[in-house]
């Protein structure tokens, strides 16, 4: 199968923006290439044993994605080069320029493998399925994950907020609903923190496929999760599946365009006392995205930042 290659010439200053913005189109996945240099930390968090040279950071960053060439992508097209016209109003985006290329599939479906390495996330051990697991972490929470062709490996800041507070609000036994469950990382670490039964839902039916293999990865049985197809936002029939008063957690790591419309459908389904845990949150739509939680009825009980991007927790009275 063959795709075409877009890339933006931007700036390093831009990069994430222009990546958040490229995720609230619906795109799945973006590579960006820059000249910055990686630090110790960066390092020592991929498992890579010695800093590799680059020439002098020029400030451009180039920010790649990738479309099915069999399928008309010309009104994607333009609404990228608009949401590009809307950054430059708040941040130095650069040329802007967009150039197009064509690739084979498994030039970034498989190469990618190379830097999903195993990590922490405090007393929690998230590795692909290829790694063997080191004595020194034994100890931990194991989390098996085999991403495939869905995006989730844990490892982005947004995925990170969102595992921490599960460890803080989950309680032993909770019923979670996971909402955008792509590669099924929360719902997984969910029930490996103690949740008595997950339902999650996605608008890609292929998250569901690799949802239930790493479920299967992670020796949990397949009683444990149910996971539907759909947009909780406006399909009634996915919303009675579901159901309401229902979860005593639900988590949502999606995008906050998404977010802001989903927020008033969230209340029906927790419980009294439920707790919502978002993440995927640009920092510069975290006002939106507070403001959209308490019009819902949701009570904000904490906002926690990890780089440029934001968790909102919050509670259903």
């Amino acid at each position: 199968m063959k795709w075409n290659k877009y890339t933006i010439e931007t700036t390093t200053a831009a990069e994430d923006f222009v990546s958040s913005m490229l995720s609230d189109l619906g795109v799945e996945g973006v590579e960006i290439e820059d000249n910055i240099q990686l630090t110790q930390d960066d390092t020592a968090k991929m498992f890579i044993d010695f800093l590799p040279e680059l020439p002098p950071d020029d400030g451009i960053g180039r920010v790649s994605f990738y479309l099915d060439c069999d399928v008309d992508n010309s009104e994607l097209l333009e609404q990228v080069k608009e949401g590009l016209e809307e950054l430059r109003l708040f941040v130095e985006v650069g040329a802007g320029t967009i150039t197009e290329s064509e690739t084979e599939d498994k030039d970034w479906m498989n190469n990618w493998k190379e830097f999903f390495h195993a990590f922490t996330i405090d007393d929690i051990l998230i590795k692909p399925t290829w790694e063997t697991v080191e004595e020194e972490d034994k100890d931990k929470i194991l989390i098996e994950i085999d991403p495939g062709v869905s995006f989730g490996t844990g490892k982005h800041e947004t995925t990170q907020l969102c595992i921490r507070q599960l460890r803080k609000y989950m309680k032993a036994g909770d019923e979670v609903l996971d909402l955008g469950c792509g590669s099924g990382i929360l719902s997984i670490i969910a029930l490996k923190l103690g949740a008595g039964h997950v339902v999650g839902t996605d608008i890609d039916d292929a998250c569901l496929t690799s949802t239930y293999e790493n479920m299967e990865v992670n020796h949990l049985p397949k009683e444990l999760g149910m996971f539907y197809v759909g947009n909780l936002i406006d399909d009634v029939e996915l919303q009675k599946q579901v159901g309401e008063e229902k979860y005593d957690v639900v988590v949502a790591n999606i995008l906050a365009d998404v977010i802001i419309p989903m927020a008033p459908v969230v209340p029906a389904r927790l419980k009294k006392g439920g707790i919502f845990i978002t993440s995927g949150i640009i920092n510069f739509k975290e006002e939106a995205v507070r403001e959209a939680i308490e019009a819902a009825g949701l009570e904000i009980l904490e906002v926690n930042h990890q780089g440029e991007w934001v968790n909102v927790t919050a509670r259903k009275n």
